[in-house]
């Protein structure tokens, strides 16, 4: 939720509020400091509206991330972009078979699938969508991987593991979502064991001061509308910030932004056309993803596509 008038403010710092009058420019780039059940409900929405339901399960066969692409590739060839991608965070997590591993944010369970399919990584994932975790399973005893995937509906900022649960934690383009990245980064933090990896593959844009007056009202607009508060606050270097100050010694941040590209270049061209539909007829923000391909295709110059990797620092005796 944007904030969109001279009201209290919350900074990117946590548990910081001041008061200020603020014009147009920064108001684009601050958050209201909403309550995580708002923000959960906000999420749901989203992802049940039919635009989000049929876009997915059309496009992507419900999967809900980037592909990833070599130079030689078609921009077309969707499933094989979507399991390199997969396979990129399986290499990054660099785990050995029967390590286990969180999936945050799990959707549909494919990445879950892929990496518990050619890692052997024993993972557990949760999601805030009863539908996608219903999903899961079943796409897990399809490929007979039920032995190595289990599911639940959570939300990962309030965990219900014991602490040091897990060798490994991931997120695949889901801490946007959260209404509280700190509290999320501590459960992860929490959950992890002495030494274990955290990798999380997330976008970061920005600062509004630093681009056009309407690429800062566009990721205003379509964060707000698709449920993705983070997204707004993960200014170039907050996450890594974040990350540390949880407790994190922060490996690197890779920016791939180039090979998610044609994908999304994909996505802009079929939207083109139903966007300038959708805008004519004043239904802009119940077609945010369409808009949002298009937008965010014109503003590329504007975001990245990051890897963050980073791990659990061990103390003595752990």
């Amino acid at each position: 939720m944007i904030v969109t008038s001279g009201l209290r403010l919350r900074y990117p710092r946590r548990g910081v509020l001041v008061r200020k009058r603020c014009t147009g420019r920064e108001r684009a780039g601050m958050v209201l400091k909403v309550s995580n059940a708002s923000n959960v409900r906000e999420v749901i929405r989203y992802y049940r509206q039919p635009g989000s339901r049929l876009g997915y399960r059309l496009f992507l066969n419900g999967t809900k991330h980037f592909g990833f692409y070599r130079s030689t590739d078609s921009p077309w060839a969707w499933s094989k972009a979507l399991r390199r991608m997969e396979d990129r965070m399986g290499e990054t997590l660099a785990q050995p078979a029967g390590a286990r591993v969180l999936d945050a944010g799990c959707g549909v369970g494919d990445v879950a699938g892929r990496l518990a399919g050619r890692f052997g990584l024993r993972i557990h994932g949760v999601d805030l969508l009863d539908a996608h975790v219903g999903q899961a399973r079943r796409r897990a005893r399809r490929r007979n991987l039920d032995h190595l995937l289990t599911f639940s509906q959570s939300d990962y900022a309030t965990l219900d593991f014991p602490d040091e649960s897990f060798d490994a934690v991931y997120t695949m383009e889901t801490l946007v979502h959260a209404a509280d990245a700190e509290a999320v980064l501590e459960q992860f933090h929490r959950v992890l064991k002495p030494g274990g990896r955290l990798v999380m593959f997330e976008y970061a844009r920005e600062a509004a001061a630093r681009m056009p007056a309407p690429a800062a009202d566009m990721f205003r607009e379509l964060n707000d509308w698709a449920a993705m508060p983070s997204f707004q606050r993960f200014t170039y270097g907050t996450l890594e910030r974040l990350t540390a100050e949880a407790g994190f010694s922060v490996r690197g941040v890779e920016d791939i932004s180039r090979g998610m590209w044609p994908m999304l270049r994909c996505f802009a061209v079929i939207g083109t056309l139903p966007g300038a539909g959708f805008r004519a007829a004043r239904l802009r923000r119940h077609s945010v993803n369409t808009l949002s391909a298009v937008e965010f295709w014109r503003h590329r110059a504007f975001w990245r596509y990051e890897i963050h990797t980073a791990d659990k620092v061990r103390t003595a005796g752990t």
